[in-house]
């Protein structure tokens, strides 16, 4: 059992723009090639930091309505304000980049965009030069997986690989990634766990155990169950 790594999702064909490009020309690519921000390299193609629609836009926010005005948008920081001035790529990006590398798992990034409130990840190699980039959308092509490709993990590498449980005492229906688990296991104490494990799998949207009983009261070998002696 394992989780897809970004670089089985990544984008890997990124367009990409150099610190000094013009304000102007950098709205141009995005527009040209129809994504929402790109990453900004310098000259050995190293990640320095990324430029968004946001970023960009913070210059239009910034500007008076007519000569004269307050800007529309008051007590920016000195930091804001010098990036809704900038007339280069490198002066309004946001940066650091959020980066990962392509060994990441899919659960790996989605709790780092999640933490650091950002849309995509920069996939860099070790030596933080551009490889790729993972957006929300890829992460979410996991739940595209067929239900086959579930029901198979879940029987092999979860049930038989992982528990030593016998598929043939059990039933895995997957129907648009819910996972529906029947039959019998040894010891009430697996279900929960059988519950979990399925649950990490990828591209699984839910799982029920309603259908899975078990074969003893007793929570496990040696608990004091019904005919241990104890």
């Amino acid at each position: 059992m394992r989780h897809r790594s970004i670089g089985e999702l990544m984008t890997r064909e990124v367009v990409s723009v150099h610190g000094d490009v013009p304000f102007k020309d950098v709205v141009r690519t995005l527009a040209r090639h129809g994504v929402t921000a790109v990453p900004v390299v310098d000259s050995e193609d190293r990640v320095i930091g990324v430029v968004s629609e946001g970023d960009l836009l913070r210059k239009t926010a910034d500007q008076a309505a007519v000569p004269g005005d307050l800007p529309a948008v008051p007590g920016l920081s000195e930091e804001e304000r010098a990036k809704a001035e900038g007339t280069r790529a490198e002066e309004v990006m946001s940066a650091p980049p959020v980066c990962v590398t392509p060994g990441w798992t899919v659960v790996e990034a989605a709790r780092l965009m999640e933490a650091q409130g950002v849309k995509r990840l920069v996939v860099v190699d070790a030596r933080d030069r551009l490889v790729g980039i993972v957006s929300r959308r890829d992460l979410l092509r996991i739940f595209l997986r067929e239900d086959a490709d579930i029901r198979r993990e879940i029987t092999e590498d979860i049930l038989g690989g992982t528990l030593g449980l016998d598929p043939a005492a059990l039933s895995v229906e997957v129907s648009n990634g819910r996972v529906e688990l029947g039959g019998h296991v040894p010891y009430r104490g697996t279900i929960p766990v059988i519950e979990r494990m399925c649950a990490t799998v990828d591209g699984v949207v839910s799982v029920s155990c309603d259908r899975l009983g078990r074969e003893s009261d007793a929570t496990g070998p040696g608990t004091g169950g019904p005919g241990t002696g104890r």
